[in-house]
């Protein structure tokens, strides 16, 4: 049985102001008097705007949302329900006024061979991938539904008939997965991914691999190793994220590129080698 949770569900847009910041001030775990404090506003104020008694300028919505941290999605809800027009765009990675970015992200998974690098949206939905990213998730014998576009990249990772079978450290790796998942469903409140962590955490787990906690190498907390058999190799990778600094698009914000490294020498030749042959 699951023990994930979904909470309250995020306000939608027709819902009041008030409604949704009472709803970031108590997912944030902060009181009146602690967002008042951080916004540097009277508590009486702060009050007011979640009674609708007090009616905010569009810059104050702005500078709670930022003492909240909200997603740009949810910056755009705050403003709707406050009477005014939303300022973060949502447009398709593909779309002509985002050529530049899309030529930058490009660039990141391109220069980033021999090595696997993928590109993944908020849902972990597989958006672009460099060729040696396409290698590696083709060699790998799992379900054909789970390559079918599109390609959720957790699924694909821990599903009984996808990579979770071949992956030697699967039970500190999906720790670490979920963990990471959990992380964004409390900072986004986004259904969508709480649905698919309940989904992720309910993947029974074989018992063999249960037992195999694979690498001792201990990271410091700061990563995990992903141990994959694909055929005779054995490739010990480690992964790091990067995202954009300071996006105002909403897909941008939202996009994150995954690029793994090897960890020893023989991934290393091997991914090298499987470069040379393709």
């Amino acid at each position: 049985m699951s023990t994930t949770t979904r909470g309250n569900a995020m306000p939608t847009p027709v819902q009041t102001l008030g409604d949704h910041l009472r709803f970031w001030r108590e997912r944030r775990r902060m009181s009146q008097l602690d967002l008042a404090a951080e916004a540097e506003v009277s508590t009486r104020h702060l009050s007011f705007l979640e009674t609708g008694r007090s009616r905010p300028s569009r810059e104050m919505v702005l500078h709670l949302a930022e003492r909240l941290a909200l997603p740009l999605r949810a910056r755009n809800a705050l403003l709707i329900a406050a009477g005014f027009s939303p300022i973060y765009q949502e447009r398709a990675l593909d779309d002509p006024e985002l050529r530049g970015d899309r030529r930058a992200v490009d660039l990141i998974l391109a220069g980033h061979e021999p090595f696997p690098a993928l590109a993944v949206d908020r849902h972990w939905t597989m958006v672009a991938s460099n060729a040696a990213g396409t290698r590696l998730f083709s060699a790998i014998d799992v379900a054909p539904a789970l390559r079918e576009p599109p390609i959720n990249v957790l699924r694909l990772a821990l599903h009984p008939d996808g990579m979770a079978r071949h992956i030697r450290n699967l039970p500190q790796l999906r720790h670490h997965l979920l963990d990471r998942l959990r992380s964004q469903v409390e900072m986004s409140a986004d259904p969508s991914l709480a649905d698919l962590l309940e989904e992720l955490h309910d993947y029974p787990v074989d018992a063999d691999a249960a037992s195999d906690r694979g690498p001792g190498d201990d990271y410091g907390g700061v990563a995990v190793p992903f141990v994959v058999r694909i055929g005779d190799d054995m490739l010990s990778l480690i992964s790091t994220t990067t995202v954009f600094g300071s996006p105002v698009d909403i897909t941008l914000s939202e996009l994150a590129i995954e690029t793994f490294f090897p960890l020893d020498t023989a991934t290393s030749q091997a991914l090298r080698r499987a470069a040379g042959q393709a």
